[in-house]
């Protein structure tokens, strides 16, 4: 672990060691000589001799060059979004394949309607997909720290591939079943690598934004996904109609699969398998300024976490023997779990079963499909706010505030849907009253909850069990939606409209654990994140923020983003400004009234607490 004010002096420090003159050599000089010594002796590890039964991977001749840095960011943006994009279109494409009456009859689940085992079957065909990227991810976690994630995600396309193609031929739901088994496999191992490849080449000033864009895509595959199949089921042909979106899967594996090999491997995986040089011509060609300050920095924490290597697997992350395992279970229990709260926030429930929902509160089949679709339009441009919200405000104030809308949506439409679902001469209103709230809903949540649990298990991981870290995520992602689109066929027949009231507590319960247990990202490169787990000390961000505080840290407010005067008064020598009451504070306290104290007391509370 590398403290913040030690690598604010080594970076004051010469980078050229042949420039040290051979008399009188300075003390940081003979620093940086020892440092040099240090790093020339790591003992990097031996490539994995199973690595040249994998198809694909990085190569320098290979990698396509652009006339500058941003253009190339632009190009590993769109190519990671087309990625993602798959993930949306795969997660989406059985909303209307579920209400398709061939695929049902030969699937051998209809009728529908009021049989407890054919809405279980149908949900298990959903949910058992989610057991798949699980598979998937915990084994493309271990291969992306192995080989690469280039190479790891051209594994995942490989399942991907064969998976689209059985469930495109499906004859009987064993089939289909097993499809969607081996599809989630490759999802799964696609999901899991691409949010921390892409998190890995950009900068620490625009990951929010970065991933926000690709997720943007993320929503149009889904909204894509959906119109497809809404067209193709004005088709006679019924089987075609649910055989061909299936199949059409299989465009988006292979540009992902043979595209990647083109791009740049992750510079910060590079470094750890010794490859400096490699790593250095990557940052050039995706950085717009000086690399060598962050190269140094990725230096350091492999240095650090190569000699911690005996905790890079998956048993040692949940039950850990040592402080520095101790410390990785942290995050998985907060990547895990950031992602479950994900799915109790109700998403899967609002766009799965959108259709269900609009025809819950009063409207036709054919409207109901169409509402469907255009929700997921309106869905797919919400993400858009993301890219400002992520960056600007930080990760914990948009997820605090992104559920406090969502419930207050969720209980009024939860009152509403009650309403339109009586015969009389308000139900059409009220059912108006439902659509749009649904609306309003589903753009609070791509604006807020869609992109920061995939973002931040990339910042909260380190260099050498990231990919696992990602497999994590991933983990509890499977086990969010398996749970979600298994019981909510039987919810919507049991309860109704009480679905949309349930959750609406779940995101009250969800707002407590965000404010108390997870550190603001924004603003902080991947490297410095070790310093909150190495020295937090505390699941609690405000006990911890003062514990790193009180070693001396400048950096020690985790509940707020960094932004760029913080890294001014970092990089001048100074310590960020502490968030105890000052005597001004005291005095502007006494000078007002007691009818304005407590919006004001409340405002900087808020403020401190990174959700203001």
């Amino acid at each position: 672990m590398v403290a913040v004010q030690s690598e604010r002096t080594d970076s004051k420090t010469s980078s050229d060691t042949n420039d040290i003159p051979e008399k009188g050599i300075s003390p940081a000089s003979d620093k940086e000589v020892k440092d040099q010594d240090e790093y020339e002796n790591l003992k990097y590890p031996e490539p994995w001799k199973f690595e040249k039964w994998f198809i694909g991977g990085y190569s320098k001749g290979r990698m396509i060059k652009f006339n500058s840095p941003k253009a190339m960011y632009r190009a590993i943006n769109l190519f990671a979004g087309v990625a993602i994009m798959f993930y949306g279109y795969d997660q989406g494409v059985m909303s209307q394949v579920n209400l398709n009456p061939h695929y049902q009859e030969l699937m051998g689940i209809a009728p529908i309607e009021s049989n407890s085992r054919n809405v279980a079957a149908l949900g298990g065909i959903v949910s058992v997909y989610y057991g798949g990227t699980l598979i998937g991810a915990l084994i493309a976690g271990s291969l992306a720290d192995r080989m690469g994630r280039i190479k790891a995600v051209v594994f995942g396309c490989l399942w991907a591939l064969l998976g689209a193609v059985l469930q495109a031929s499906a004859y009987n739901i064993t089939w289909m079943c097993f499809g969607r088994v081996i599809s989630g496999v490759g999802v799964g191992a696609i999901d899991c690598v691409v949010p921390v490849w892409s998190a890995e080449v950009s900068s620490h000033s625009a990951r929010g934004a970065f991933l926000a864009i690709e997720f943007f895509m993320n929503i149009g595959g889904l909204a894509l996904a959906y119109w497809i199949e809404y067209f193709a089921y004005l088709d006679p042909n019924h089987e075609m109609a649910w055989r061909t979106p299936l199949a059409l899967q299989i465009i988006f594996i292979l540009v992902i699969g043979l595209g990647i090999n083109f791009f740049p491997e992750s510079p910060r995986w590079l470094m750890k398998m010794g490859r400096e040089e490699e790593a250095r011509n990557v940052l050039k060609a995706t950085r717009d300024t000086d690399v060598e300050y962050e190269l140094k920095g990725i230096k350091k924490v492999v240095k650090y976490e190569l000699e911690t290597s005996g905790a890079n697997h998956y048993v040692a992350m949940l039950f850990p023997k040592d402080r520095y395992s101790r410390q990785l279970r942290w995050r998985v229990v907060l990547a895990v779990w950031l992602q479950i709260m994900q799915e109790l926030v109700g998403i899967g429930v609002i766009t799965v079963y959108a259709v269900d929902l609009f025809q819950d509160a009063g409207f036709k089949e054919q409207m109901s499909k169409l509402l469907a679709g255009f929700n997921n339009i309106s869905y797919m441009f919400s993400v858009i706010f993301a890219v400002i919200t992520l960056d600007r405000y930080g990760r914990r104030s948009t997820m605090v505030w992104g559920a406090v809308g969502m419930a207050v949506e969720l209980l009024i439409a939860g009152i509403l849907d009650k309403y339109a679902q009586i015969k009389g001469p308000n139900q059409r209103s009220f059912g108006a009253g439902v659509a749009t709230l649904t609306f309003l809903y589903t753009a609070t949540f791509g604006a807020t909850w869609l992109t920061t649990p995939w973002l931040y298990p990339t910042e909260i991981f380190p260099l050498n069990v990231r990919a696992k870290g990602g497999a994590w995520s991933v983990v509890g992602w499977s086990i969010g939606n398996g749970i979600i689109t298994m019981i909510t066929p039987f919810l919507f027949q049991a309860i109704s409209y009480g679905t949309l009231l349930l959750l609406f507590g779940l995101n009250i319960f969800c707002i407590p654990f965000v404010i108390l247990l997870y550190p603001e990202t924004a603003g902080r490169s991947l490297e410095k994140m070790d310093t909150f787990f190495e020295h937090g000390g505390s699941w609690n961000v405000f006990k911890a923020s003062h514990n790193i505080r009180d070693e001396g840290i400048d950096d020690w407010r985790w509940t707020k983003k960094m932004n760029s005067e913080d890294h001014k008064e970092l990089e001048a020598g100074r310590r960020l400004s502490t968030a105890v009451r000052s005597p001004e504070e005291d005095e502007k306290d006494a000078r007002m009234s007691w009818t304005k104290r407590p919006v004001y007391t409340l405002r900087r509370k808020g403020s401190n607490a990174g959700v203001m």
